[in-house]
């Protein structure tokens, strides 16, 4: 039966380029859709602004960037973006979507794992990271890096964005289902509410007792496009178990950790962790949303595979106990099945991953 509402596979992106609904001020690369997405790349200027904001209705970007810029600097030979600060930055790729078609944007997996705060907004918009039916115009991206200076240059990949037809999103349910058929995450009582399955946070450390990483300060730059080019205790001070399986959380501290499940997303849906849930405690778990058709799918190599979390506590210091939970994945239907599974492509760093750093360390 085909699906007449559901999630943009990986060719259909491609048509979209074909119509003329997505355009872009390059040729794409070649790795650039990946199988539910499509990496979104900086143009050629950034702009650094005074403080976050939305353009709101009737309003351009461009006219907001006008007031409220500092100044404006190249991208085409690489510069350093600084923390504590906000840029925003025109993006190659622009739209013009048919009325039937809507997008929402997440940081990638890498920019999250670096502690990257990173949103997309749009002409008119008032919320960041969605893009409503039928836009036309420029995309731009926010980016306001928290605890690593880093170098970025036109044609650095931040964001991804997906594209929805219609509702797509899984009821509680349809996932309760899906769970029996095809397990989702790995565990005999799975919390199911408000269209989302629970996850829950590993503390027991592996043989050596490494439970996770936290974000040092005052550290050098961290170059974007360059894969294992860094040492890990340059950047990261690892924590370990010694029996109590609990860690506390510091205020404005950045903290790497994984699931105590491991998380499966059979090849005809998709997958997004929910960035952030009151009622799990004030601290916020996942930047990076998206997790394609074939995460942790055996098939595409990915048995096992963990969901990494990004944390960042809130106003107060937390307690995280051992098997608490800290987020919930919602699942969305594909309009239909993508050429290629996550795992089956060259830019697939983090299947089959436990606990791991961004692609830019060297494995210790």
């Amino acid at each position: 039966m085909t699906r007449t509402t559901g999630i943009l596979p990986d060719g259909k992106i491609a048509g979209l380029f074909e119509s003329g609904a997505l355009k872009s001020a390059r040729p794409l690369d070649d790795d650039q859709i990946q199988p539910a997405s499509l990496d979104l790349r900086l143009g050629e200027k950034a702009y650094r602004v005074r403080a976050s904001f939305l353009p709101g209705k009737g309003s351009s970007v461009q006219s907001k960037l006008d007031r409220f810029k500092l100044h404006e600097f190249s991208l085409a030979e690489g510069a350093v973006l600084e923390t504590g600060c906000v840029y925003i930055v025109p993006l190659l790729e622009s739209l013009d979507l048919p009325e039937t078609l809507a997008a929402s944007t997440n940081p990638k997996s890498s920019t999250g794992r670096l502690d990257i705060f990173t949103r997309v907004i749009t002409d008119n918009c008032q919320g960041f990271d969605l893009v409503e039916p039928g836009y036309s115009g420029q995309l731009y991206l926010e980016i306001s890096p928290s605890t690593f200076p880093v170098v970025v240059r036109t044609g650095s990949r931040l964001s991804q964005i997906r594209f929805r037809q219609g509702h797509a999103l899984l009821a509680d349910d349809e996932l309760l289902a899906l769970h029996d058929a095809e397990i989702l995450v790995a565990t005999d009582m799975p919390n199911i509410h408000n269209a989302g399955i629970g996850l829950s946070v590993d503390l027991t450390g592996g043989p050596d007792g490494l439970v996770g990483y936290r974000g040092k300060r005052h550290t050098g730059v961290v170059d974007v496009d360059r894969k294992a080019a860094l040492e890990i205790h340059d950047y990261w001070e690892p924590i370990y178990d010694h029996g109590d399986r609990e860690i506390v959380l510091d205020p404005d501290e950045f903290y790497i950790l994984v699931s105590r499940e491991a998380v499966h997303v059979p090849p005809l849906y998709a997958a997004e962790m929910v960035p952030f849930d009151p009622l799990v405690g004030e601290f916020r778990v996942h930047y990076a949303g998206f997790f394609d058709p074939g995460f942790g799918h055996d098939a595409a190599g990915g048995k096992g595979a963990r969901g990494v979390l990004e944390v960042r506590s809130h106003e107060v210091p937390f307690i995280l106990e051992h098997g608490q939970l800290v987020g919930r994945l919602v699942y969305e239907h594909m309009l239909e099945r993508p050429k290629a599974l996550y795992g089956q492509i060259t830019t697939s760093n983090y299947q089959a991953q436990g606990l791991k750093l961004s692609k830019h360390f060297r494995a210790g």
